[in-house]
């Protein structure tokens, strides 16, 4: 399916030839022939493809400098893209847009130990930090399940988080300093290996900006020193509800595991066929806790977890005795996507963040619209933080099923504001949730957030589209005005 765009920009099409004749002489990697730039036509929301006018990977800052200058001074727009496992479209390229790879930056810098960081590229891979540094006893403590492929760049521009996000914090709590070009070619140094510095935090508002306000050409980011200990706990519930009460026990004891994930009972059946985990079949859910700290401290975690447990009618627990049956707790939860994959030909996977008292109502709900939209799906969680995936299956070949997917997820994300909650927790807002901004923020909110865009981008030049429901004739103004969830301009078109 190919997605309806803004309007493109007529007079840059009809300057094809001559945009990719004129980034050829300041870069050598410039693609646009059709079978070189397909592969870059989507990120990881495939549903939907559109290929940009080129594809430039540069290799140096000052190479991402002028090319951004050269877009400036020629009205041409920019998409940013890490290593296109983003699932929220913002890396979908425009028919009229430069799209700009950081996959040519992909070394590691430095590693400064005694300060305790890691300097490296965008593009280098979010699990390289860890093992550039694991040697020493270091790691890099935000784990997304696309660790091994996603880049460290594009954390930053969604704010990624991961398993170990409840007592770590996400990419924002990680990251010390970034390098970045704006769109005018202006290259910033924004932080650095301090903890934290003076005036705004300009870095606190980079991560997680999603491509809109510049290009991240080197990134800082702390690493921790490895516990001493790390154990897990399986944990299964003959009810959601036990699970969800168990989950806001722990919490409430005063007890931060270093990860606490959830899975339902399509979730446990798929990730255990593909991954072969051991995970007991018998339950509705099954929670997975990993406490780590000094070896004394985490037995004494791991008996008070298993004690709220038993509290909370657990029918299953088993607390690991190696750190290879650890891993092995892991291995399902990670494998998630690729199982979700072996028993459906599509699906989407859902972001949102609800309180954790509200998690039972919610996957009840989510149950209620799967048996509504007759489309099958399974659930897993961040569930210390309230970061719900859940996983809608379809079948692509079929349009009216994505229709029905694409309802579905959107009726999800609804129902987590309305309960509390917040739109996405770690996938970014993207084209996926972007006429969605409105169910959260009132047209106050969002003049506010167009008016910093505006700040860094003065042309909207930077992955335009995403986010926001920007118009293109009146974009130069910075201004839109949304009553009750549309826009004033029905010829908007709609992602």
């Amino acid at each position: 399916m190919t997605l309806q765009m803004p309007q493109a920009d007529e007079l840059v099409l009809n300057n094809k030839e001559n945009i990719i004749l004129d980034l050829k002489k300041i870069s050598s990697n410039v693609l646009f022939e059709n079978e070189e730039i397909t592969p870059y036509e989507t990120d990881g929301l495939t549903a939907y493809k559109q290929k940009p006018i080129a594809v430039v990977l540069p290799e140096t800052t000052d190479e991402v400098s002028k090319v951004l200058s050269y877009c400036f001074n020629n009205n041409v727009k920019v998409v940013p893209r890490g290593a296109g496992t983003g699932l929220s479209g913002g890396a979908l390229p425009l028919q009229d847009c430069i799209l700009v790879g950081l996959g040519k930056f992909n070394k590691i810098l430095e590693t400064d130990f005694e300060n305790r960081c890691v300097v490296a590229q965008p593009g280098v891979t979010n699990l390289a930090i860890t093992n550039a540094v694991q040697h020493e006893g270091f790691y890099y403590a935000p784990d997304p399940s696309s660790q091994i492929a996603c880049s460290i760049g594009g954390n930053i521009a969604e704010n990624s988080g991961g398993v170990h996000s409840l007592k770590y914090g996400t990419t924002t709590n990680n990251v010390l300093g970034v390098e970045m070009v704006l769109m005018d070619g202006t290259v910033l140094r924004i932080g650095g290996k301090n903890l934290d510095s003076e005036g705004y935090d300009l870095l606190g508002l980079i991560t997680g900006s999603e491509g809109l306000l510049g290009v991240i050409t080197e990134v800082t980011v702390k690493i921790l020193k490895k516990p001493q200990s790390v154990r897990a706990v399986l944990i299964g519930f003959d009810t959601i509800e036990d699970s969800g009460n168990c989950v806001a026990d722990i919490i409430s004891k005063g007890i931060v595991p270093a990860g606490m994930e959830i899975m339902d009972r399509p979730l446990i059946k798929a990730t255990d066929d593909y991954a072969k985990a051991g995970y007991p079949r018998d339950v509705e859910s099954l929670l997975i806790v990993e406490l780590d700290g000094t070896e004394s401290e985490v037995d004494i975690l791991i008996e008070k977890v298993l004690e709220i447990s038993k509290a909370n009618k657990a029918s299953y627990h088993r607390a690991s005795a190696s750190d290879e049956e650890r891993l092995r707790f892991w291995k399902g939860r990670k494998a998630a996507f690729p199982a979700l994959g072996v028993i459906s030909p599509d699906y989407i996977c859902m972001d949102g963040s609800i309180p954790r008292n509200k998690l039972a109502d919610v996957l009840g709900e989510i149950y209620k619209m799967s048996k509504k939209y007759g489309l099958g799906v399974a659930n897993c969680f961040h569930a210390g933080d309230g970061n719900l995936h859940p996983l809608i299956m379809y079948d692509s070949n079929n349009p009216k099923e994505l229709k029905k997917a694409e309802e579905f997820g959107a009726d999800i994300l609804k129902y987590c504001v309305k309960v509390g909650g917040v739109l996405t927790g770690e996938h970014g807002v993207g084209i996926e949730k972007r006429d969605l901004m409105c169910e959260m923020f009132n047209d106050n909110d969002i003049q506010q957030q167009l008016r910093l865009k505006k700040a860094f981008d003065d042309k909207n030049l930077l992955n335009p589209g995403k986010v926001y429901p920007i118009l293109h004739r009146c974009a130069e103004e910075g201004r839109i005005h949304i009553h009750k969830g549309k826009t004033k301009f029905p010829d908007l078109p709609r992602f």
